[in-house]
């Protein structure tokens, strides 16, 4: 990813639900201006999520969503709608795309039902608005007890309406959050926090993994300065530098040897413990890591991360962590792993839960799968800390959050 783009996890993402043939994509389309997504008169075109990363004016950078039909039939049929439900659980805004030839199914009303139990803003779309029968608006409205803000009848073929529902599109998805940070408010202008991030084969080529970027980027924005090496030249930066640094960031995986080259007086903590806290789930994750220590023989870990990537032979999520496991608990624990979109809904049969820092995902996505957590009763923690924890490190790498250190 170039450093200037806008990450995925960071843009507002808009989902574009609904049957078959409804219109979904045409109208994504219409929207946008650009042919982002495949038309067909087939039932059935769209077979997968499709995501497209785009800017989208007055909204800004987006990603767009296109999903199958939720009124697919058959086995594969049913995993499609379960792709589609999926997406829901990263969507910021949801356009309910009804054909207005037909009107509304039992699937729309149970999308619709699903879209504001989860609390997320929408608009009901009835498309192919010039087929549609008299008194079809006034019904879905009174159907689906919706206010005038909450429906918009358009034409994906004519563009009638279509620039009225970009309107309210942005008007629903645009929310004014605190502003969130990195690392950029623990530093002050002029101050020195030193990198760490090791090359190895599992570092990308000729680039740096996004919250190093990110990192870099927010240091920057302090005005602070930055100084990024490799774990076996740390000792030696150190001694060089004419001034002690303010902290150490490391990448997780180098935790253990960072620690023992950065002396006491220096703040030390990881990219992944940032990433919780920019997250919101550092207490949580903080408080879950302590499961550790009731882990019996038997017991199943769920190792759980939000992208895919090619694995290596020292694969973090698949291989390091399930051995620390072991050997920290000295238990025979049962390792089971997820990626991408891919979070079961029911995780009673875990433990613990142990999620990658979540760089990938927004922010909405994130806290859906620590409250199924919450929920369900089971510990949830991520990766550079249950490193840190079983290390022995982690009282002195959450150092930097006071509130956070006095919980342990």
């Amino acid at each position: 990813m170039s450093m200037n783009q806008t990450p995925m996890s960071e843009r507002v993402h808009i989902g574009f639900f609904g049957r078959r043939n409804a219109g979904k994509s045409s109208v994504m389309n219409a929207v946008t201006g650009q042919d982002l997504a495949v038309v067909s008169d087939v039932k059935g075109t769209t077979t997968d999520p499709v995501y497209k990363s785009m800017e989208l004016l007055p909204l800004g950078p987006v990603v767009m969503m296109d999903t199958p039909g939720i009124d697919d039939e058959g086995e594969l049929g049913g995993l499609r709608v379960r792709k589609s439900y999926q997406v829901l659980n990263k969507t910021d805004a949801a356009v309910l795309v009804i054909d207005g030839a037909v009107g509304v199914s039992e699937e729309d009303a149970a999308l619709l039902e699903r879209i504001r139990k989860k609390g997320i803003p929408f608009v009901v779309t009835v498309n192919k608005k010039e087929l549609m029968a008299p008194g079809m608006e006034k019904q879905i409205r009174e159907k689906f007890d919706l206010d005038d803000s909450q429906m918009l009848a358009v034409s994906a073929a004519s563009g009638e309406g279509i620039h009225e529902l970009k309107e309210r599109i942005a008007l629903i998805a645009k929310t004014e959050e605190p502003e969130k940070y990195l690392v950029r408010d623990l530093l002050e202008p002029a101050d020195v926090a030193v990198l760490v991030v090791p090359i190895d084969s599992a570092a990308p080529k000729g680039r740096l993994i996004l919250p190093q970027q990110q990192t870099i980027r927010d240091i920057l924005e302090a005005g602070a300065v930055s100084v990024v090496v490799r774990e076996k030249e740390l000792k030696d930066a150190l001694s060089k530098l004419a001034s002690k640094p303010k902290m150490v960031i490391t990448d997780s995986q180098a935790f253990e040897q960072v620690a023992e080259d950065t002396p006491k007086d220096i703040l030390l903590t990881s990219f992944s413990i940032l990433m919780a806290r920019y997250k919101g789930n550092l207490e949580q994750a903080v408080r879950g890591v302590t499961a550790l220590d009731a882990l019996e023989d038997g017991d199943t870990v769920l190792i759980s991360e939000g992208c895919t990537h090619h694995r290596q032979c020292d694969d973090i999520g698949t291989v390091k962590i399930p051995r620390w496991i072991r050997e920290y608990t000295g238990k025979e624990i049962q390792i089971e792993t997820t990626s991408g979109t891919e979070f079961p809904d029911d995780l009673t049969k875990y433990k613990l839960i142990i999620h990658c820092g979540g760089c990938m995902l927004n922010e909405r996505e994130m806290k859906y799968r620590l409250s199924c957590a919450d929920d369900q009763g089971v510990p949830m923690t991520n990766y550079g800390i249950m490193i840190a924890y079983v290390k022995g490190i982690l009282k002195r790498s959450v150092q930097v959050f006071p509130e956070i250190y006095n919980l342990l």
